[in-house]
């Protein structure tokens, strides 16, 4: 399909008048004296003065502590900069601070559970098990686990970690017993909280047994707190050091308030994991105040959250992205929870979930979008989405055909926002932007505050064309850290060894004539046919069209000194690939790129490799296709798909 020549959407007078963006906008312009005439004229301000545009978030969002008089110090050094180090706050206190009786959390299960907690509801709960939390000795500082699915006791349980000062580190519960131990067993949690099972795709599945198999490899966890999910009256006795959630809250009924430990700027709120697909995960340290003020940025500001608005996002406790989406409770805003299979009920089950209650803001991975496409679902027809302002993409790139599908069979008049970033900064570089018009196949804008810019190998920037997308200033939301890394070698090398100075993020982008971006995909995984570089989502794009294709998945294979591009396709039930598919592919690959995107190579397979949040994962491939070792194939949701791959016969000549 070729993107359209005008915007599929772009929002009223009356919406740019009444948005968040807008007043932030005006109130920066009354206080340095000067126009901004528009978002780009906006975003250069937010990046020349860094430190008063952060001041601006802090005070226009109200954010609840002590500021201090420094917005920050040692801008010149990235890694090395320091923002508000004078500050003091505690990050549930910021989350917590509305009244009123409204839903803080409303929670849908695959099998139809609900459960709705409202504000004060949530505010007794958060301060009984933070109060729990001191008496069993948990410290500011002290890592509290959660191994949970997306229940109201995870959101609970981080914002009881954050009051006292602790760090909250999760995962969810589908991860094998090793791939927990080699996250956990990093981190060395004192306690871990987790249920006794979760549900998915019409299963129950009991997970005590592989608790206490994590638990008796994790030797400083004091405390296994269990939450009942499957059963009322789980039976815990099998796991070691094990309470159950209300016994370990009953002493104290009293706490109806949280005591909230005001500590620094940068004290840590959150550890993170990389991936873990070519080695043991890295452990990604996040500090409060910067998740904070990062957060309340995109959820005001770009994303439009307004007090009473509902934000869902399909996520697991193994994704940044249900970090994200918790932080919305710090825009007054209700969380909508969901856990289970997301394709229950013929694929309609979120769009159940979103018409029930009223969503403004949904947020999918890329690939359930393309599955809804493929699948022809049409909620636009068959729900009421009226209430639905914004649809939210990410994980991988949304492709054009998804912009149009969305506009289409979805929400005609929702603003679709593609947006990227990772768990690396815990939030976007380019996301979506209420005062912009969507344009099909483009991400809206950069980030306030964020220098992000492409790049070539040199660090030269590129107006146009394809290279690297990086940040060439440190931004609050950065890692203060990995854990274990004493002298941040780890975390240098990660980011700042290919360019010094400046944050390489590893995508491959461009910018567009709109002012927008489009991801081509990983530049770890980007292919180098002829020292051409080519995007892998370039050819996803393409060869996911065709109807009997679900998905693909492109490595570079070394061959006779040079790099031929192997394309695997994973196609729809009943479907073959013959000679004439393989042709098909290969024309519509050619016609819509260039000769050097067709794969030498087409390969059928019956399933495709991905991380736990939904991200294939080229680089395993292409280690499993050259004969090498895929270091941690326990990170994956599917690491038997690898065998698929292995000793293909097609690929040696």
């Amino acid at each position: 399909m070729t993107p359209t020549a005008q915007p599929l959407w772009q929002p009223s007078a009356a919406a740019i008048a009444a948005a968040n963006l807008t007043r932030l906008m005006q109130t920066c312009a009354e206080a340095v004296g000067k126009e901004f005439a528009d978002y780009p004229t906006f975003w250069q301000w937010s990046i020349t003065e860094p430190e008063s545009f952060w001041t601006a978030v802090w005070e226009d969002c109200g954010v609840i502590g002590e500021r201090g008089g420094r917005a920050a110090e040692h801008l010149d050094r990235m890694p090395g900069a320091r923002w508000f180090p004078d500050a003091r706050l505690n990050f549930a206190e910021n989350l917590l601070r509305a009244s009123g009786n409204e839903h803080a959390l409303i929670f849908y299960g695959e099998d139809g559970r609900q459960r709705r907690i409202s504000r004060p509801e949530l505010l007794t709960q958060v301060a009984r098990l933070a109060a729990a939390f001191k008496a069993a000795g948990i410290m500011p500082g002290d890592r509290v686990a959660g191994l949970l699915p997306n229940i109201a006791e995870g959101v609970i349980a981080m914002l009881a970690a954050a009051t006292v000062g602790a760090v909250f580190t999760s995962a969810s519960p589908d991860f094998g017993v090793q791939g927990v131990v080699d996250r956990f067993g990093q981190t060395t949690p004192k306690l871990l909280l987790t249920v006794d099972g979760y549900l998915y795709n019409g299963k129950r599945i009991d997970i005590r047994a592989k608790v206490a198999d994590i638990v008796a490899m994790l030797p400083t966890v004091e405390r296994v707190v269990v939450a009942p999910f499957l059963n009322e009256q789980p039976d815990i006795q099998q796991i070691k050091h094990a309470v159950t959630l209300s016994g370990f809250t009953s002493s104290f009924t009293d706490s109806t308030v949280p005591q909230y430990e005001r500590l620094p700027f940068n004290h840590p709120l959150y550890i993170m994991y990389s991936s873990g697909t070519t080695g043991v995960p890295k452990c990604i340290v996040h500090g409060a105040g910067g998740t904070l003020l990062q957060h309340l940025k995109e959820h005001r500001y770009h994303c439009d959250i307004k007090p009473g608005d509902k934000v869902f996002y399909f996520t697991t406790l193994g994704w940044m992205m249900w970090n994200w989406l918790a932080s919305a409770l710090a825009s007054d805003a209700t969380l909508l929870l969901f856990d289970g299979s997301p394709f229950a009920r013929d694929g309609s089950i979120l769009f159940d979930f979103a018409a029930q209650e009223g969503c403004s803001h949904f947020g999918v991975g890329a690939k359930f979008v393309d599955s809804c496409l493929k699948a022809g679902l049409q909620p636009a027809t068959t729900h009421d989405l009226a209430a639905m302002r914004m649809i939210m993409s990410t994980g991988s790139p949304l492709s054009p055909d998804s912009f149009a599908y969305l506009y289409r069979d979805v929400q005609p008049n929702a603003q679709v926002a593609s947006i990227s970033g990772g768990t690396d900064i815990i939030s976007c570089f380019v996301l979506g932007n209420p005062l912009l018009p969507v344009w099909q196949g483009e991400i809206q804008c950069r980030g306030l505050g964020l220098a992000v810019d492409i790049v070539d190998c040199d660090g030269v920037s590129l107006s146009e064309g394809k290279g690297e997308l990086v940040c060439r200033q440190p931004f609050p939301s950065m890692p203060t850290g990995f854990w274990n890394d004493a002298d941040g070698a780890k975390y240098h090398a990660a980011y700042f060894d290919r360019i010094p100075g400046i944050w390489c993020h590893g995508d491959f982008a461009e910018f567009t004539e709109h002012g927008g971006i489009i991801i081509h995909g990983r530049s770890d995984a980007t292919l180098n046919p002829g020292g051409v570089r080519i995007g892998t989502a370039e050819i996803y794009r393409q060869v996911e069209k065709l109807d009997e294709v679900a998905e693909a998945l492109a490595i570079g294979q070394d061959w006779d000194n040079d790099v031929r591009v192997v394309l695997f396709v994973r196609l729809r039930e009943g479907c073959t690939l013959d000679e004439a598919l393989t042709d098909r592919i290969r024309k519509q690959i050619r016609a819509n790129t260039t000769p050097r995107h067709v794969p030498a190579r087409v390969l059928q397979v019956s399933d495709i490799p991905r991380t736990k949040s939904g991200k294939i994962v080229e680089m395993a491939v292409r280690d499993v296709v050259h004969g090498r070792a895929v270091k941690n194939a326990e990170a994956l949701a599917n690491p038997q798909a690898l065998d698929l791959f292995r000793n293909r016969p097609e690929l040696a000549s």
